[in-house]
């Protein structure tokens, strides 16, 4: 076990250049989660004032929101359209590039309690909606109910989904679990202290907090590992590392 884990930690090593990236330690102190995009810029969520802030890659601060609830922040793969949902608010908000409030939906008049959303494009989004144990496939845009799939499986406890292909990507803080619409499990693994997913294409990525994991659809693989990290998150030019209130880019050799 011992060779395993030296021949992991040195695979790291040889695979990956690391440099840092100046944003300050107290900026950095107390995130709760941080999420890079393709353009270079930083993201952090801090859950003690409910602040989520942007940064550019040399650490100028660009935007900042102070929010009433708090707020899950789907993915920033698309900075002129970032989206974030509050299961204590029931709403799904629309952000541009300079975090400003470009559209917001009242989920509480048209459904019951919903746990979690994916939205899937500028269009549609998927919701979990725990009170009636469904699957919906919401047009926001036009306020009506594509498909409705009955999903009895147990929804507490849900970190994260994702629905893509007619599959649905569902992660709690201790499994991975994949459902066809009509809720047969197709797979599960074990998970240790997941947190979310992201999809890249055909494939699934699973974040814990030093560890991402690829599905590609049959199997389970590892992409990066730092044991002394305390978040992790990928972006196109490699994947970041919050370590000790530093943040570090790895990048493919």
């Amino acid at each position: 076990m011992k060779l395993i884990k030296f021949i992991v930690f040195f695979s790291c090593i040889v695979i990956f250049s690391q440099k840092k990236i100046d944003i300050d330690s107290l900026q950095l102190k107390d995130t709760k989660e941080l999420l890079g995009d393709d353009y270079g810029n930083i993201y952090l969520y801090k859950a003690k004032d409910l602040s989520f802030t942007k940064y550019d890659s040399v650490g100028r601060q660009l935007g900042k929101l102070m929010m009433t609830f708090p707020y899950k922040v789907q993915s920033v793969n698309n900075p002129l359209n970032i989206v974030m949902f509050s299961d204590n608010a029931q709403e799904i908000k629309f952000f541009d590039q300079n975090l400003n409030e470009i559209q917001k939906i009242n989920l509480s008049p048209s459904f019951g309690f919903i746990t979690a959303v994916y939205a899937e494009d500028l269009q549609f989004a998927w919701l979990i909606d725990d009170s009636n144990k469904t699957l919906i496939q919401y047009n926001f845009r036009s306020n009506s109910v594509i498909n409705s799939f009955p999903f009895s499986i147990n929804l507490q406890a849900i970190k994260d989904f994702i629905v893509y292909n007619n599959r649905v990507y569902i992660l709690r803080e201790n499994n991975f679990e994949v459902y066809n619409t009509k809720a047969t499990l197709l797979f599960s693994a074990q998970m240790t202290r997941a947190k979310k997913l992201r999809r890249a294409n055909e494939i699934i990525n699973i974040f814990s907090d030093n560890l991402v994991m690829k599905f590609d659809g049959k199997s389970l693989t590892e992409s990066f590992r730092n044991p002394d990290a305390k978040i992790v998150d990928k972006n196109t030019s490699g994947f970041l590392a919050l370590i000790k209130d530093k943040l570090y880019l790895y990048n493919l050799k």
